[in-house]
């Protein structure tokens, strides 16, 4: 999943940069109103944390934009502005939630979570195709109880395929997802996550297909009769 941040304190932006990165999230940092639009409207985010205090264009006129724009990205304002009028603003041209600085990091990782279900258009936080489960708020994946090792990329394509199961996914989708602006993410190394992620779940009953020319999906294998 992908996080572009929109933070013009270069000291809080470092450490909520990191935090989503040890998390799993493909992340990109902008420090200015402007740059957050253009980024916007040229690569697809699921979630777009942002300040409204920013130089160059202040955060609700950013929003305004993007929502202008049709964007369907999660908006979590984030910011010191703290009146009923201004939480009301920013809801009202389709904010989807609003934290006041400061803030208590378990509780904006656990509202980052919910958007990103939400998003995906899942009310339960754990995920399941076949045998195989994935728990959105560990974002760890596990078959019948037991826990699977598997890489952080990895992770993030399988995430991609679980939350739309029975759909293809445009490897390009995958590549955005995965990678951020400062990342070098072939097509070649997909195929290779992909080539790999086969050979994890095959012992599980799953496989991730091929839709040529387009994408991947998840798919049950047939089970062999004893």
């Amino acid at each position: 999943m992908r996080i572009l941040l929109v933070e013009d304190n270069q000291v809080l932006a470092d450490g909520l940069v990191a935090l989503l990165r040890g998390s799993g999230y493909a992340v990109d940092w902008v420090s200015d109103g402007t740059s957050a639009l253009a980024a916007t409207a040229t690569e697809s985010f699921d979630l777009v944390i942002l300040d409204l205090n920013l130089p160059e264009m202040d955060g609700i006129s950013v929003l305004r934009s993007m929502r202008a724009r049709q964007e369907r990205a999660a908006v979590l304002i984030l910011t010191a502005r703290g009146s009923p009028e201004e939480r009301v603003k920013g809801l009202d041209l389709g904010a989807d939630d609003y934290m006041i600085k400061p803030f208590d990091v378990s509780e904006l990782e656990a509202r980052v979570r919910v958007l990103l279900r939400r998003q995906a258009g899942l009310r339960s936080s754990t995920v399941s195709y076949g045998k195989v489960s994935f728990d959105l708020t560990s974002r760890t994946f596990s078959a019948e109880g037991v826990p699977l090792d598997i890489p952080a990329r990895e992770v993030g394509i399988l995430e991609l395929l679980f939350m739309r199961a029975g759909k293809v996914v445009a490897k390009e989708a995958i590549m955005q997802s995965l990678a951020g602006f400062d990342d070098e993410l072939s097509g070649n190394a997909i195929e290779q996550y992909v080539s790999r992620l086969r050979k994890r779940l095959a012992p599980h009953g799953l496989t991730v297909k091929t839709a040529r020319g387009i994408g991947y999906y998840l798919e049950r294998l047939p089970e062999i009769a004893e």
